[in-house]
C-alpha cells in the first residue's frame, strides 16, 4: 500500500498493474530525453551569439522536426493500446464477483455461490485493532484466490461510485442501472487496500475497498465458513 512522502506507485499485484508500471517508466523516459534536448538548445540559443545560415533556412531541419514528433507519438501509442487491449480481455474466468457501490458501503456478491454475499463497511476509528489503518479497514474483506482470473461485475444503487484498487491496477465505475465489469489476476498472496474514487456525497472518503488474496485452499475454506454462518 502506499506510504508518507511516496513518489512512485503501488507495488504491482497483478500482470496489468506491472505492465502499467513499465509503460510508465517508458513514457516517463521519453519525456525526460525531450525535456533534456528541449533545454539544451534553449541553453545553447541564449549562451551564445553565433549565427549559423545552415540553421535559419534548412529545409533538413524541418523534414526532421516534423517526422520525429510522430515518430515519438507512436512510439507511446503503440503500448498504451497493447495495454488498453490485455485490460480488456476477460477469458474463462475462475469467480465471478458482483460489487454494488452504496452511500456509503460497499455489498458484495459471489455469483458462484447461492448465499454468499455480504455488506462491507468501514471500520470506525474507535473500533480499530493495533496495526489496522485508519480509513481504510473494512469488517468484511473481498477475499478471492490467488492466481486464478477473477472477474467483478461493477454497479451502483444509488449514485455514481467508482470501484478502485490500486496495486491490481483496477479501476471500475458504479453506474446505477448500468453493469460494468472489469478483470484481473493476483501475482502472490496479499491485502490489497482501495478507495472509492467517484465523488459521491458527503461520506464519499469513507468507503474503501480491501481485498484479500489467499491460496486457493484458504479460500475455499473461508467460503466454506461463510456459507455456514449464512
Amino acid at each position: 500500500m502506499a506510504h508518507p512522502a511516496q513518489l512512485g506507485f503501488q507495488d504491482a499485484a497483478s500482470p496489468v498493474m506491472e505492465e502499467l508500471l513499465r509503460f510508465h517508466d517508458h513514457a516517463l523516459m521519453i519525456v525526460l530525453l525531450i525535456s533534456v534536448l528541449v533545454l539544451y538548445i534553449i541553453m545553447a540559443m541564449v549562451t551564445t551569439k553565433l549565427t549559423n545560415m545552415n540553421i535559419l533556412d534548412s529545409q533538413e531541419i524541418e523534414v526532421i522536426w516534423t517526422i520525429l514528433p510522430a515518430v515519438i507519438l507512436i512510439l507511446i501509442a503503440l503500448p498504451s493500446l497493447r495495454i488498453l487491449y490485455l485490460m480488456d480481455e476477460i477469458n474463462n474466468p475462475h469467480l465471478t464477483i458482483k460489487a454494488m457501490g452504496h452511500q456509503w458501503y460497499w455489498s458484495y456478491e459471489y455469483t458462484d455461490y447461492q448465499t454468499l454475499d455480504f455488506d462491507s463497511y468501514m471500520i470506525p476509528t474507535q473500533d480499530l485493532n493495533p496495526g489496522q489503518f485508519r480509513l481504510l479497514e473494512t469488517d468484511h474483506r473481498m477475499v478471492i484466490p490467488t492466481e486464478s482470473p477473477i472477474r467483478v461485475l461493477v454497479s451502483a444503487e444509488d449514485v455514481l461510485h467508482s470501484w478502485t484498487v490500486p496495486a491490481l491496477g483496477v479501476k471500475m465505475d458504479a453506474v446505477p442501472g448500468r453493469l460494468n465489469q472489469t478483470a484481473f489476476i493476483t501475482s502472490r498472496p496479499g491485502v490489497f487496500f482501495g478507495q472509492c474514487s467517484e465523488i459521491c456525497g458527503a461520506n464519499h472518503s469513507f468507503m474503501p475497498i480491501v481485498v484479500e488474496a489467499v491460496p486457493l485452499k484458504h479460500f475455499e475454506n473461508w467460503s466454506s465458513l461463510m456459507l455456514k454462518d449464512a
